[in-house]
């Protein structure tokens, strides 16, 4: 048993390295989804001053994206099975960014909640396509630490972007972030189409790679049959009869909960009732997020590394994601502390157990139907993205005047829910049969 890591980590070296390539095509793509998702949350203060929305509006206009991002997100994984990431992903990018440009010509609600929706649409295969991406090009063995890499991109995206899409708002104006961040989104999904193939297709691979690939668990699309697949309503059922993909899917809501309140109010959080100054707060913002960063980080190669000793997948697999949700309850000590360093450590613990605990995509192959995948993945994003929904407006409606209180612990009372899925729901980690 001691032998079989040293020999995986030394095939590994002989047989090529083209699926860190791709990995780090799928991180650029995840740094650019979330700039299109958070720079709504950096001009909203200076757009709700300007357009005159309430807080309740703001809050509606946050979960405009959910609405059919939420809806989608089935079809987008049948829509991933059938066509393919390279096809999907690139169409949904390039529109995506071009909706989000058009938001620079917006001045009414309606307007603004309908380009909201067209985002949400175009996005909705992303998580996805990148499930699928890295079933393909990655080993069972080493998937975990490709999730956490894939996932920290979202953490230091908003890390890295957010101070810097303050400063473009500072100096162009809330209609010149969206012009700029969406022409920057339609030049990468070209490139993106260019660059991006399948193991089966990509002339960089070797015959020791894809070997590699195929004799470790890696999910080649060529070696699943070569008729698409086709929808069907048996397999839909099938992704809620089983009481391990549902108790992963409820999981999926109270983590997603958690980031949610990150990527929508928690700016206006600090400016409006923390009274942090604007360019300020964007480089306060960054520090959760570079927590974020490192739990993420730390959770998949943490996870990975107790597979390779020996570890049962159910501890390796799990540890993490509880441990995280248990660090998020303490987003409640901010609200019993007027001092701005205690807040943003609190806010950091917090949105770092979120971190530890977004690796929860590996629970989508190690318990899904290796032919279903893309069909599971649309599921489990699914109920991740109805927190898109419930997260934003539910906060509107519990803030209470200047008192943010009440919308801190309805993220806490979401994240303990999540501890006890993981714990008394999900169970011990194996594949659902096919049948």
């Amino acid at each position: 048993m001691t032998e079989q890591p040293l020999s995986q980590t030394a095939t590994s070296m002989r047989a090529g390295r083209t699926r860190f390539l791709m990995l780090g095509l799928v991180f650029i793509n995840i740094i650019i989804n979330y700039m299109d998702r958070t720079n709504l949350s950096v001009a909203a203060t200076e757009m709700a001053g300007e357009l005159r929305f309430t807080p309740m509006e703001m809050g509606l206009i946050f979960s405009a994206f959910g609405w059919i991002y939420a809806a989608l997100q089935i079809p987008g994984g049948f829509l991933i099975d059938r066509l393919g990431a390279r096809l999907v992903y690139g169409v949904g990018l390039f529109v995506w960014s071009l909706i989000t440009l058009l938001h620079a010509f917006a001045s009414t609600f309606a307007a603004l909640f309908g380009l909201r929706l067209g985002v949400g649409a175009f996005e909705a295969p992303v998580m996805p396509a990148n499930n699928r991406v890295i079933s393909s090009w990655f080993p069972e063995h080493e998937r975990a630490s490709a999730i956490g890499i894939y996932s920290s991109a979202q953490f230091v995206g908003l890390a890295c972007m957010t101070p810097l899409l303050f400063h473009v708002q500072d100096a162009f104006g809330w209609r010149g972030l969206f012009l700029i961040t969406g022409l920057a989104g339609m030049v990468w999904a070209l490139l993106w189409y260019w660059l991006y193939r399948e193991p089966h297709q990509h002339k960089r691979v070797s015959a020791a790679e894809l070997n590699y690939l195929r004799h470790n668990g890696a999910l080649l699309q060529s070696e699943q049959g070569h008729h698409p697949t086709k929808a069907c309503w048996r397999d839909l059922a099938q992704m809620f009869r089983s009481r391990k993909l549902v108790g992963i899917y409820i999981g999926q809501f109270t983590i997603s909960a958690t980031f949610w309140f990150f990527l929508t109010w928690f700016p206006t959080y600090l400016v409006e009732y923390r009274h942090m100054g604007f360019i300020k707060s964007g480089y306060v913002a960054s520090v959760p997020y570079f927590a974020a960063f490192c739990g993420v980080l730390l959770a998949g190669f943490a996870s990975d590394r107790m597979m390779r000793r020996g570890v049962s997948t159910s501890v390796a697999r799990k540890l993490p994601v509880i441990l995280g949700l248990f660090l998020t309850l303490f987003i409640l000590g901010a609200n019993y502390t007027d001092d701005s360093t205690l807040i943003i450590v609190f806010m950091s613990l917090a949105f770092f157990g979120n971190g530890l605990a977004t690796i929860t995509w590996v629970f989508v192959t190690a318990l899904a139907p290796r032919h279903l995948i893309g069909l599971a993945g649309g599921v489990f994003n699914f109920t991740g993205a109805l927190s898109s929904i419930v997260v934003p407006i539910a906060i509107g409606a519990l803030i209470d005047g200047d008192n943010f209180a009440p919308a801190l612990a309805f993220i806490a009372v979401l994240a303990a829910i999540g501890i006890g899925s993981y714990l008394f729901i999900v169970g011990k980690i194996d594949h659902v049969s096919a049948g």
